[in-house]
């Protein structure tokens, strides 16, 4: 496939994406086994799909199942998502972390500026825990860009993250806390933080510590706890190298190479227009070796300038710890 990193990380409007989307659909629908069986048995002819609206989107239980790879070449790395004992989890094998790399950084950079004019602190103990974390590569990487002495990661000691929080307020430094949500809540409930300059990124997930709470509910404690106007929220997941944004109010944005469509609930193959709820579908394609085009198991709202929203779970759905909150 002649279509490089580059074109794709330099998406400016709709026209290229759906120019580049084809290319990548037609390139994968070849070369990705399970995305060629799927479009098949549908009986979809790739040819005959002339706009990015009209790609069929392989369900994510694929990446429990199934390698989706759409090369030959050897993954560099394998991503996998969190799961209880005995619960099967996705995999998602990346041929070339360079294309991760790009794409974080110049979604992170859109919306936040600079990592190495931030100070980053880190509370994501559950994710540290275990192996082939995404996020826990992404920030590895903004960690070492950032230039500030006081970034890094922090597992149990709070206090210390506490100290660090008042030091950064005095010192008028542009900081972001990225945390899971029942690390934030243990944080706010043992110390009250008064930083209105904090941006406070939750990653979503109790990881079973604490009961599952509603957005509104878990934003109003947070905002109080730390000082804020708002709580900030990255959407992503295990099976994608590309993340939405939240500046508040849960209403998330995406880099110009990623899109959020919905799906009808009871037609899981029909679009649904805007300012409707339905099934999230994405295309990410930062994904260009593996498959671009996911039906995903989480409940939205698109609006007609892009933005969208998380509502939920589809029934009986997997718990998944990145910004699913039960409404």
């Amino acid at each position: 496939m002649n279509l490089s990193p580059e074109q794709i990380f330099s998406i400016d409007n709709e026209a290229t994406f759906n120019e580049v989307a084809l290319t990548i659909f037609k390139h994968q629908a070849r070369n990705c086994q399970v995305y060629h069986d799927y479009i098949s048995n549908l009986k979809v002819n790739p040819s005959a799909i002339e706009t990015y609206k009209e790609i069929p989107f392989l369900p994510i239980s694929f990446f429990k199942s199934h390698q989706v790879l759409s090369t030959n070449e050897e993954p560099q790395i394998v991503f996998s998502s969190s799961g209880t004992t005995g619960q099967i989890t996705s995999k998602h094998l990346v041929s070339d972390v360079t294309t991760y790399v790009q794409s974080f950084n110049k979604a992170f950079e859109q919306f936040y500026g600079n990592p190495k004019d931030i100070c980053i602190l880190a509370l994501l103990p559950s994710y540290l825990e275990r192996e082939g974390s995404s996020l826990i590569y992404m920030v590895d990487d903004l960690l070492k860009q950032s230039q500030h002495q006081q970034s890094g990661y922090f597992l149990n000691d709070l206090e210390k993250l506490f100290n660090i929080l008042e030091d950064l307020k005095k010192a008028k430094q542009k900081t972001i806390l990225i945390g899971v949500t029942y690390a934030l809540l243990d944080l706010v409930e043992q110390f009250q933080i008064d930083f209105p300059e904090l941006i406070v990124m939750e990653t979503g997930g109790m990881k079973g510590k604490r009961k599952e709470m509603v957005r509104e509910e878990l934003h109003d404690i947070l905002t109080s706890g730390f000082g804020v106007k708002h709580i900030h929220s990255e959407y992503g997941m295990t099976e994608l190298l590309s993340q939405g944004y939240s500046y508040g109010e849960g209403i998330f944005n995406c880099p110009p190479w990623m899109k959020i469509l919905l799906r009808d609930t009871s037609d899981p193959l029909s679009l649904l227009q805007n300012k409707q709820s339905g099934g999230i579908n994405v295309i990410d394609l930062a994904n260009i070796n593996s498959c671009s085009f996911i039906a995903t198991q989480d409940l939205g709202k698109v609006y007609a300038d892009g933005s969208f929203e998380v509502l939920g779970r589809f029934d009986n759905a997997d718990i998944r710890g990145c910004n699913l909150l039960v409404q």
